[in-house]
């Protein structure tokens, strides 16, 4: 009988994990939080690893975006490429060039991914798709987006954060706060369902306490 050798099947059942989607997702056990805080300033954020060609993070896009909106809260997202994807790489690359003319452009530029994503079949019609985006903010692409390879380590270094915490799918989102009386965060597992408790649950937590002040008589 064949079989298949052990460092094959070893690299089928990471994949396996990177692919997980987002409605079989389990609580993850996090091994380093270093990556799970708002940004200065902030008390709650949304913390999301994605990879641009997931379909579970496309499907949950609209929903963060919406959130982020409707609480006036960051949200802070890190790439986790998944291998065998044939453009995410490239699309995450994008992002980061666009992140330097805006941080809004670049994440436009990720909303709008996702929101094509079934259109995007390689990185031929990826870079269709971008030309095409970037025309319409005024902006002309270089003709090599990452020549020192800036952009590709920072997402690599992503991807390692992501390992290091113990994420192995994406999309893999918290919500995060500081100086609350609850959780540092919370892992979201289902995203349409949970979200939005999980967040006012997360601001309550973290209010600022009323002062009261006394008349004077």
């Amino acid at each position: 009988m064949f079989r298949l050798p052990h460092s094959v099947l070893a690299a089928a059942f990471v994949l396996s994990l990177a692919a997980v989607p987002a409605s079989a997702q389990t609580p993850i056990q996090v091994f380093d939080a270093s990556a799970l805080h708002p940004p200065a300033g902030a008390r709650v954020a949304i913390v999301e690893f994605d990879d641009l060609q997931c379909p579970a993070c496309a499907a949950a896009n609209p929903t963060l975006m919406a959130a982020a909106a409707k609480y006036h809260i960051p949200w802070v997202r890190h790439d986790f490429l998944i291998p065998y994807h044939n453009w995410s790489k490239f699309a995450a690359i994008n992002a980061r060039w666009f992140d330097t003319k805006g941080k809004a452009i670049g994440d436009d530029y990720r909303n709008q991914v996702f929101a094509a994503q079934t259109s995007i079949y390689n990185p031929d019609t990826l870079t269709q798709f971008t030309q095409k985006f970037a025309q319409s903010h005024g902006l002309s692409l270089p003709f090599a987006i990452d020549p020192q390879g800036k952009f590709i380590a920072d997402i690599n270094a992503d991807s390692d954060l992501a390992r290091r915490t113990g994420i192995k799918s994406t999309p893999t989102i918290f919500i995060v706060t500081s100086g609350g009386k609850g959780a540092p965060f919370t892992q979201v597992v289902k995203p349409a369902e949970d979200l939005y408790s999980t967040i006012d649950r997360a601001i309550a937590e973290t209010a600022q306490p009323t002062r009261q002040t006394t008349a004077k008589k």
